[in-house]
């Protein structure tokens, strides 16, 4: 764990600073596979290795929004608020996708507080998180999330 406070209030000296990175993830075949088979997205850039090395990256890569959902997971590694009861996931304001994950990549967030929100029941924070590629010179999503911490 990166960041761990006691309350929503010790939130607010934090605006603006990083709440560090997670660990890193490998994006295998299995798992782009397994995010086709759950999403109906079967696109041969994703899910057919031998037509992908003849495709525009040379290799299958994963979905934009594969990379997206993992999100999640690794954000939770970044911040724990020791006196809230639930954390909800609000919603996106942007979402871009500036660099593919190629399969077998290992891909890691960070995250910055942008803003914490007073709203009924607790606090609505603005986080800026970017997903970078080991080795890539551009990030694999950039992304301004809400979620909730509700007392």
């Amino acid at each position: 764990m990166s960041t761990v406070v006691d309350t929503l209030e010790d939130l607010k000296p934090l605006v603006g600073t990083s709440l560090g990175v997670s660990t890193w993830v490998e994006i295998g075949q299995e798992r782009i596979n397994t995010f086709a088979d759950a999403t109906d997205d079967h696109q041969w850039i994703h899910v057919d290795p031998v037509r992908a090395a003849d495709g525009p990256f040379g290799t299958p890569i994963a979905h934009g929004y594969l990379t997206l959902s993992l999100l999640i997971p690794m954000w939770s590694e970044l911040l724990d608020v020791r006196e809230v009861s639930t954390k909800v996931n609000y919603g996106l304001n942007k979402v871009r996708f500036p660099a593919p994950v190629p399969v077998g990549s290992k891909v890691r967030t960070g995250a910055t507080l942008a803003s914490v929100e007073e709203v009924p029941g607790g606090a609505q924070l603005t986080i800026d998180a970017v997903i970078e590629i080991d080795g890539g010179a551009k990030p694999a999503c950039v992304a301004q999330m809400l979620v909730r911490f509700l007392r």
